[in-house]
């Protein structure tokens, strides 16, 4: 297990790239050394590493005296993150970039759900649905029947429907350009990983993304009312000919379905599924006023349920290690905008309600970009440095 320690030289600030200073941190402090969790009074908190600790391979927890070990994983790559404050608890490979399948899907629902009210109703045509890949996950949209825009997004969240996504993707100006949409929504949200080909997760030939970039999208979702009310969503009813059918939410921690127990809190998110990528998995749950984050990609063990039960010890980890461990980083690290998030129940997005421990943020404009590239250009250097 590696333990997270850097030192970084100071890095000189300019107009363009003073809302990305954050991220140029000074050098860390040791696991266990002089921090703590911010809820005792009169301990200060540990340092928060700089971004380029997640970009070294291995594992990285600091942590603290009685904290609980870390389960053995055997994903390529996995993260746990506290959804509120955006910190990183554990983390292997974070930054490994690898196919995502459907959890690609999450930085779909974040780029178009602003753009198409839900209750817009769209009669399909064979052009919608032109180009889905063979063996693609569908819901059974067909051509020539009306749907409603929120129909479609069930349809994505609980079928993982390529199809739903193809229609919606129409609707927002045509696949490419939502490719490009999404492409720029994960720079604007700091997931440097991710190269956006085909807008459903699809395999195609160099689209990636990572566990970082994929906890920055789900926690990002779970500020969208309309996404964390999708994300959380078991059964539904999907417009058929004649009437309905039942469709089915396929995250399995969330339904229980082939033997997988539900997970106590669950709020959902998106899990996937290709022969490239393996199984894949962000998934969100609350207990005792905290909510975690967490992602995992491609178990190389334990067949296709393995994704769910690996996750579950993570989360499992991450409740038991709440104010015993100090951060590893941060899902702001490579953001070039200073905010902090608003995490949505399921309850609170049916009600209406925004709840009261969320955080409130500024939005960076031209200053952000140019941390961008800052950062992106560190980054790299990082790597080169760091992992031969």
């Amino acid at each position: 297990m590696t333990i997270g320690i850097l030192s970084r030289t100071a890095v000189a600030t300019c107009a363009l790239c003073a809302a990305g200073a954050l991220a140029l941190a000074p050098p860390v402090a040791a696991a266990g050394g002089d921090g703590a969790d911010p809820g005792p009074p009169g301990r200060s908190r540990a340092a928060m590493p700089a971004p380029a600790l997640l970009e070294r391979s291995g594992t990285h927890v600091r942590l603290r005296a009685g904290a609980p070990e870390l389960p053995e994983v055997t994903a390529l790559s996995w993260l746990v993150s506290d959804a509120r404050t955006g910190e990183v608890l554990a983390a292997h490979d974070a930054h490994r970039r690898l196919p995502p399948a459907s959890t690609l899907k999450t930085l779909f629902a974040l780029t178009v759900l602003p753009a198409l009210p839900a209750d817009v109703r769209h009669t399909v045509s064979s052009e919608d649905l032109r180009g889905i890949g063979e063996g693609s996950s569908l819901v059974g949209v067909t051509a020539g029947h009306t749907y409603r825009v929120s129909d479609l997004w069930r349809g994505v969240f609980l079928n993982s429907g390529n199809d739903a996504v193809h229609v919606l993707a129409s609707l927002n100006g045509g696949w490419h350009r939502t490719a490009r949409q999404m492409q720029a929504e994960a720079r604007a949200l700091g997931a440097l990983d991710t190269h956006v080909l085909s807008p459903d997760g699809y395999d195609a030939d160099g689209q990636v993304s990572s566990a970082y970039d994929l906890a920055v999208f789900g926690r990002a979702g779970l500020r969208n009312a309309d996404f964390a009310r999708y994300c959380s969503t078991a059964q539904a009813a999907f417009p058929g000919d004649g009437g309905t059918y039942e469709i089915a939410n396929t995250n399995r921690l969330l339904t229980g379905a082939n033997g997988v127990v539900p997970y106590p809190g669950l709020i959902g998110i998106k899990n996937g599924y290709t022969s490239n990528a393996g199984n894949t998995l962000v998934a969100a749950a609350r207990q005792g006023g905290r909510t975690l984050v967490v992602t995992v990609m491609n178990p190389q063990k334990g067949g296709g349920l393995a994704v769910y039960e690996e996750a579950r010890e993570l989360l499992d980890w991450g409740f038991a290690a709440a104010g015993r461990v100090d951060p590893v980083g941060s899902l702001d690290g490579m953001r070039p905008v200073a905010h902090g998030p608003s995490v949505v129940t399921p309850a609170a997005a049916a009600a209406g309600d925004t709840p009261d421990w969320a955080l409130t943020g500024t939005v960076a404009g031209a200053a952000g970009l140019g941390a961008a590239g800052v950062l992106l250009a560190l980054r790299a250097r990082a790597r080169r440095g760091t992992r031969g």
